[in-house]
């Protein structure tokens, strides 16, 4: 289980290779390694649920082959129970479905965990944050989408905000061990955004691959170490 500070998880660096440059990808995960990241986070999509096709399980294979980071495969697919083997048998340590791709979640999630994986629920822009909260209880992991799902390079949706806070709140009354993840238009201009909403792992793309990989990965978790600085000075002042 990851560091807690004064009871809040150690916020992590999850860059999206979607973003990354495939004829290199070994040695661009290396250089987010280098700069501060402990996940890889992995976007399948089928085509179905959302628009684009991507990453199958032959590239977690490849991933897991090249990196000890933890691997977050983020299924973007219709009937993600389908697929759980396949990926757990690929190397990831993290598998998070769609609620809304799911015909029976408690059957995907038991799946996840009948694997030895910690299981991950994530849910669109649109879907009201009280039809994932009977899961909440069942998972490790929350994902709140804050572009919609399907192309990488969206602008955060402002929305996300308030919906990032709520969700922080439920997970805090049901189970506070789950993590908080966000997806989406995280960069520069809303990183300290969404670290003020309580989010603890934090999913980029262009914003760590588009220019460096190793500057921009240690630029953000440099970030992070300043903010859980202050932020556990600040409840220290107010005890």
């Amino acid at each position: 289980m990851p560091r807690r500070i004064r009871g809040f998880f150690m916020i992590e660096l999850a860059p999206s290779i979607l973003a990354a440059n495939f004829a290199c990808l070994g040695d661009q995960i290396a250089a987010t390694e280098r700069g501060g990241a402990t996940w890889v986070h992995i976007d399948v999509m089928d085509g179905l649920f959302v628009p684009s096709i991507s990453l199958g399980v032959p590239v977690v294979k490849s991933v897991r082959a090249c990196t000890g980071l933890k691997l977050d495969v983020h299924l973007m697919i219709v009937d993600p129970i389908r697929y759980i083997g396949a990926f757990a048998d690929a190397g990831a340590d993290n598998i998070t479905f769609h609620l809304e791709a799911a015909d029976d979640p408690d059957a995907v999630i038991s799946a996840i965990h009948e694997r030895g994986l910690s299981a991950g629920i994530s849910v669109k822009p649109g879907t009201p944050l009280s039809e994932v909260r009977p899961y909440i209880s069942k998972v490790e992991l929350l994902l709140v989408m804050s572009v919609e799902p399907g192309f990488g390079g969206q602008k955060y949706i402002p929305e996300s905000t308030a919906k990032l806070v709520l969700a922080r709140a439920m997970i805090d009354e049901i189970k506070p061990s789950v993590r908080l993840e966000v997806d989406g238009g995280v960069g520069n201009s809303t990183v300290t955004e969404v670290l003020g909403t309580g989010a603890d792992l934090l999913v980029m793309g262009t914003a760590v691959y588009g220019h460096h990989p190793e500057v921009r990965s240690r630029h953000f978790t440099e970030l992070f170490r300043k903010f859980e600085f202050s932020a556990d000075a600040e409840r220290s002042d107010q005890q």
